[in-house]
C-alpha cells in the first residue's frame, strides 16, 4: 500500500517510495497508469511484450525510476523471472496492476477455441501467475496492494464481446475471493473497470449511438482510468478491497 512514512534524505517526513510493476505498460491504459505512478514519484516496472520500444520512451522520462521489463505474461516462468528482476533491481513490489489485454469482437460461433484459450491466458492466466509470483515478501511483511484492470463489459456483458467479457468476468471473480484470503495479511485486492476510453483502436469508428448512452456524454481519458488506479494502490484507499471501482461515465 503505497503511503507508509519514511524520512527522505533532509531528514523530513515523506510518503514511502513504492515499487509497482504494471503489465501493458506499453500499452495506452498500462501506460497512462506506469506514467501516473512514477509522476507521483515510484518506481515502475514496465511490463511489455509487443511494443517494448514504447515501454522504453515512457522510461526515459523517468531516469533510475523506471525499469523496461519486457516478459510474457502468459508464462508462468516468464511471470516469475520477470518479478525476480523487478525486485532486484528496484525492490520489492508492493503494488501489482495488471494491466495487460486484448480486445476481441466476433460473434461466439465464429470465436475459436485457440482465441478463447488466448485471452483467458493473458487476463485471468497471467494475473494468477503474477499474484503467486509477488505474494511470497507481501505475505511477509503484511503490505501490499493488488489491482486488476478489468472491464465494464465484465459485469455487464457485451454481444459479440462473450470470450472477452468472460475472461473480464473471471477476473472480477478472481479479485473478490483474493480479497477474503489475503484481507487478513493487510493486502488488499481490487478490480478497475473502464467503460469506453480514448484510443487509437477507436480511430474511425462511429461511436456517437454509444456515447448517447453515457450519462457523462463522452468517452473516458486513459488519465482519468490512470489516476483511479493509483487512488486504489495509495494509502488513500486504505480500507478499500474487494471492490470493483467503475471508470465508465455513469453507463453502468
Amino acid at each position: 500500500m503505497i503511503g507508509a512514512e519514511e524520512q527522505d534524505q533532509k531528514g523530513e517526513g515523506r510518503t514511502k517510495r513504492e515499487t509497482c510493476l504494471v503489465t501493458g505498460a506499453s500499452g495506452v491504459i498500462g501506460g497512462a497508469i506506469a506514467r501516473e505512478l512514477l509522476l507521483r514519484g515510484e518506481r515502475v516496472a514496465l511490463g511489455c511484450f509487443k511494443n517494448e520500444k514504447r515501454a522504453k520512451e515512457l522510461a526515459a522520462g523517468f531516469p533510475g525510476q523506471a525499469l523496461v521489463l519486457p516478459f510474457d505474461a502468459r508464462e508462468e516462468e516468464s511471470c516469475l523471472a520477470a518479478v525476480r528482476r523487478a525486485e532486484k533491481e528496484l525492490g520489492q513490489i508492493t503494488a501489482l496492476i495488471h494491466a495487460a489485454g486484448q480486445a476481441e469482437l466476433s460473434l461466439i460461433q465464429e470465436t475459436s477455441a485457440a482465441r478463447w484459450r488466448e485471452l483467458f491466458a493473458l487476463h485471468v492466466d497471467a494475473a494468477f501467475y503474477l499474484v503467486r509470483a509477488v505474494l511470497p515478501p507481501m505475505l511477509s511483511e503484511k503490505r501490499g496492494s493488488l489491482l486488476l484492470i478489468s472491464s465494464i463489459w465484465g459485469q455487464a456483458g457485451a454481444s459479440m464481446e462473450a470470450a472477452y467479457s468472460a475472461a473480464k468476468a473471471a477476473q472480477i471473480g478472481l479479485m473478490r475471493a483474493l480479497a477474503k484470503e489475503l484481507g487478513p495479511s493487510n493486502i488488499r485486492v481490487n478490480a478497475l473497470s473502464p467503460g469506453l476510453i480514448e484510443s487509437p483502436m477507436n480511430d474511425g469508428l462511429d461511436l456517437s449511438a454509444f456515447i448517447d448512452d453515457i450519462p457523462l456524454s463522452r468517452p473516458g481519458l486513459p488519465s482519468e482510468v490512470a489516476k483511479a488506479a493509483a487512488f486504489l494502490c495509495s494509502e488513500e484507499a486504505s480500507y478499500i478491497s474487494g471492490q470493483v471501482l467503475g471508470v465508465n461515465g455513469g453507463l453502468l
